[in-house]
Parts: structure tokens; sequence; C-alpha cells
């Protein structure tokens, strides 16, 4: 007799686009820009899922042949296209062990990353493939090497020579759910970055809870400007078209191309940055845009202003909705909300002071708030719970939460609990959660300033400022060590602003922080020339290189 236990833990993510070729074999799957036409019209190249699945099945028969098996851990460098999904599932399909890593980090700090992930394959377009040669001791564990595309002066495989067309599907690997899936890096924005281990049960789960969340449909069309969460289409049946930017800058994106392609496409679906939203949703405020095909808008990365959700929504139909999502690397999605909930109710407590509101947790996720500590906490006891709505550490619990590093045992350490036969994550975020139980996000723990008569917080304290007109965004900062910190607080000025009588905006910034309790204890402004901000999303703030720059205009 089978198992049926057994039966159930195998799972391999590449069984989706599998299942949706043959649910809907001639819809589209991925679309991809291909230039224009003499009349300036795009043009544009696909693959169906019924190609797409074969497509894959091609190239796991070639990697296999390469030596590319189960839980080999292969570093994948190559942009947004149909090699990128075709690979990416055939990746999947061997078993093997894609290793991602967020370009927008610096090439530095890239291969640093691959390094230290101990990769045996290397799949890359031309330009990744000078990396190997430029810092030839980071790869120096790579066996086997697969160029995407013409392969100039260097050895190993071209993708073309690998592809193998047969007529019987390629058998996925019978992965268990608990099984290395892939190895995806944080992006480092505010500590050392570090590969989270993906399962495969992991993604299922992810792809299970977005689903539900909201509410997609197999007839839809996505415009997805984060690569990596292209990925989930072809597993939700979505088709992705992939918009025609950089995706590693998309405060630079150009709005008329991504509206372009919403309304050339129909898109229904879009993941954005906030960063790209305030750039289309300006242009689209300026020319009176609207996107009558967008039923809904996905933003997540970093916290988004409920000012640059009015001004997207204005090019929305009645019923489309924006949804922020929270979360990270190691647990995501967590928690979402819509817009009409946060420009109606949420949006002018934040204002307030009272954090940001990251919504209801999805779908059953536990999440639970513990004392702040820097400390770690190897077992879960219910009785460390914060139940009053004070700020805490948000911690959660679900089938989409990682359960470790690759090779980090101390930082695994600091961000895992064990709670019973589950692994509980630390977010190393702070907030509470109110009396609907909502989750309020108030900054990261590591940027909390501490100082003699009390701890503050980043993103209550900074609403404060972010009130006043002239300001565009605020960081605060602490200067000295903990537990006697200094709070200082920099400003950013609004981008047309000249920047003068800035004595008299110091003057009425202090009367607004002596209004409010939050923000009492704050009697310095400094006024750097612009933001350290992560090139992803352009929203993340480097506080602690503030925090330097900031002491050294105080010596």
């Amino acid at each position: 007799m089978t198992d049926r236990n057994a039966v159930n833990d195998i799972v391999n993510v590449a069984s989706y686009l599998r299942r949706m070729a043959r649910i809907q074999p001639y819809k589209r799957a991925v679309v991809v820009p291909s230039g224009r036409d003499r009349f300036g019209r795009v043009a544009y190249t696909h693959l169906t899922f019924q190609q797409l699945d074969r497509e894959s099945d091609y190239l796991a028969y070639g990697l296999e042949n390469a030596g590319v098996t189960r839980g080999t851990r292969t570093i994948l460098m190559v942009k947004p296209s149909l090699e990128f999904f075709a690979l990416t599932f055939a990746i999947f399909k061997t078993g093997a062990v894609p290793v991602v890593v967020d370009p927008g980090m610096g090439i530095r700090r890239m291969v640093s990353c691959f390094k230290e992930s101990r990769p045996t394959a290397f799949i890359g377009i031309p330009q990744a493939h000078i990396l190997r040669t430029l810092y030839p001791r980071f790869f120096s564990t790579v066996k086997t090497w697969i160029t995407v595309g013409r392969r100039w002066f260097w050895g190993g495989h071209t993708l073309m020579q690998l592809r193998q067309e047969r007529q019987e599907p390629y058998p996925p690997a019978k992965t268990q759910r608990d099984e290395t899936a892939a190895i995806l890096f944080t992006t480092g924005s505010t500590g050392p970055a570090k590969g989270v281990v993906y399962t495969h049960g992991v993604f299922s789960a992810q792809i299970s809870h977005i689903k539900t969340r909201y509410g997609i449909a197999t007839d839809e069309i996505d415009l997805p400007t984060f690569p990596l969460f292209s990925l989930f289409d072809p597993a939700l049946g979505m088709t992705a078209v992939i918009p025609d930017m950089d995706p590693t800058r998309p405060a630079e994106v150009n709005p008329q191309k991504i509206i372009e392609t919403i309304n050339n496409q129909g898109v229904t679906n879009m993941f954005a940055s906030p960063a790209l939203l305030n750039r289309v949703g300006n242009y689209g405020k300026q020319k009176g845009i609207k996107l009558p095909s967008l039923k809904r808008v996905i933003s997540a990365g970093a916290p988004i202003q409920p000012s640059n959700l009015e001004q997207f929504s204005a090019m929305l139909c009645t019923d489309a909705e924006i949804y922020t999502g929270y979360g990270a690397t190691e647990a995501m999605p967590v928690a979402s909300i819509g817009s009409k909930e946060i420009l109606s109710e949420t949006g002018v407590l934040s204002e307030k002071g009272y954090g940001i509101c990251a919504g209801l947790p999805i779908n059953g996720i536990d999440v639970r708030i513990i004392p702040i500590s820097d400390e770690p906490l190897e077992h879960w006891s219910s009785a460390n719970v914060i139940t009053n709505g004070d700020v805490g550490e948000i911690t959660v619990k679900g089938n989409l939460v990682t359960r470790n590093y690759f090779d980090r045992p101390e930082a695994d350490r600091l961000a895992k609990i064990k709670d019973g036969d589950g692994i509980r994550h630390r977010m190393g975020d702070l907030g509470r959660i109110d009396e609907n139980g909502r989750i309020w996000f108030y900054g990261r723990k590591n940027q909390r300033v501490i100082t003699d008569n009390g701890t503050l917080f980043t993103i209550s304290c900074e609403a404060i400022f972010n009130n006043h007109p002239r300001v565009f965004r605020s960081a605060l900062v602490g200067v000295g060590p903990a537990p006697h910190q200094k709070p200082v607080i920099c400003i950013e000025l609004q981008p047309d602003d000249n920047g003068r009588n800035k004595e008299e905006l110091t003057r009425d910034l202090l009367d607004l922080a002596k209004k409010n309790d939050l923000t009492g204890a704050i009697d310095t402004v400094l006024y750097p020339d612009t933001f350290p901000v992560d090139i992803r999303h352009n929203s993340k703030i480097f506080r602690e290189k503030l925090a330097l720059w900031a002491e050294k205009q105080l010596k």
C-alpha cells in the first residue's frame, strides 16, 4: 500500500505550471516586449502555458545532462525574459536549487552573497559571466557554467546547446515539502544580506495565500514590476506581462511605458513598489489618465504614504483598489490592507504618530507581539506575549514562514524561536496589534532610538514632521551609544523646495515636536543634501548611514 502521508509530503513547485498547462494550454503564460515597429508600436513575443511547460522540460533534460540535478545550488543571473521563466521552472523540475540575489544591492555585495551560498552551477547572460573573470575567487566552487546567449571567451555550455526537444514530458523530481527549493538573499538594507532557505512547501503555501487573499482568478493578466514576484504568475494561472523597465531602478521608470503596457495588454493586476506607484501616479494625475482594466494593485517592499495611494487611486475605476502587503523575505505575505480602509480610517491615525497599519494577518497566519529585546529567544512561551496593544517586536508563525537561513546559525538564533513542532520568526520590526486584530508597524527594531528618557520609534516620530508641507520625508536617527543616544531628525525637502529660510523651517518643526508627546525630546534638526536609500524601492532609508553623517555634523 502507498503511504498517504509520504505522497502528501511530495511537493514540487513546478507542478503548478504543469497543472495550468493542462487546464489552459493555449492561454498566454508570459508576454515580453520585443521592440517597436516602424510606426512606434510595441511588438510582443510570448509563450503559452503549454509552450512554457514544454520549454522548461527541454531545458530540464539539458540541465540534468550538464550535471544540474537535485540539490545543485545554481546561481541564476538572467534578465526578465522568456528564458528566465523557462529556466526557473526547469531548475525546479530537476530539483536543483536556484540562488537568487537582488542586483540592486551592488556588485561587490552581490558576489559576496554568491560566494556564501557555495554554488556549483552558474547560469547567466554574457554580462553576468564577466563577473566570474573579475571576481574568480568568489566562484571557486562552481563546476558547471551555462551562458544564456552568445558565449564569449569563457568556457562552459550555452543554453542553446543544452536544450533537448523530446516527446515525453520531463519527470519532475519528487521533492519533499521540507526540501530546499531556492535560496533567496535579503536585500541587506538594515543589516548583512542573508540567504533565506525556501522550501517547496513554503512556495506552495505562498501561492495558496496570495490567491485566496486577493481573489486572483486564472483569467487575469499581471504586470509584475519586480522579477521575483513574476514567478508566482504561472503557478496562479495569470499571464505575466514583463514591463519595459530596469527592475533595479523602479523610481526612475518611464511612466508612459508602464501605462502603455497596461492598456496594450488589458492588465488586471499589477505588483509595484511605492516608488514606482509614486512616479506613475504623479504622471497620471498630471495627464488625467485612467486605467480601466486594472482590478487591483499590490504594493510591498516599503511603507507607502496615504498621499501616494490617493494619487494613484485617481487613475483607477471605482471597484479597483490598491493593497499594501506586509512581510519580509523570511515570511511573506503576513498581512494586507486595502487603500480604501487606509484613506478612510487608518491613514489619519498614521499621520498622528500611531504607526502604519499593515492590516489583518492573512488567512490565519499567527502574529504575536513580544517585548523588545536584542537577545535570542530559544523557546516560545505565550507568557512572553504583549496583549494590551503596547509596542513590541512582531513575530509570525505559519506554513509560509521560512525555518532558517543558509549557513547562518547565529542569525537563526537571533531570528528564530522554536514553537512546538514549528518555527516562529522574529520579523525585526516593531509594532502593535489593535482591538480589531490589525497590525501597526512602528519601524525596524535596530533603528529605534534609545535615550535617557525612553525609546523613540522611527515611523511614529517621523510622521509628525512629515505633516509639514515643506517636508518630503524625514528620518529619525540616534547619535551616540545606547542607552544615551541623542535623537536627531533629518529632513529631506520637497523636490521643488529651494531650501531658503531653513532657520524659520527649523523653528516650525521644533514647535511641531514640542506639541506632541512622541517627539517632545527631539531638539535637533539637520538637512542632508539627499537621503541614502535602497536602489530597489527608493523608500527604505539607510538610517544607520544618516546617523554617522549626523554625528559628524554635531561635532
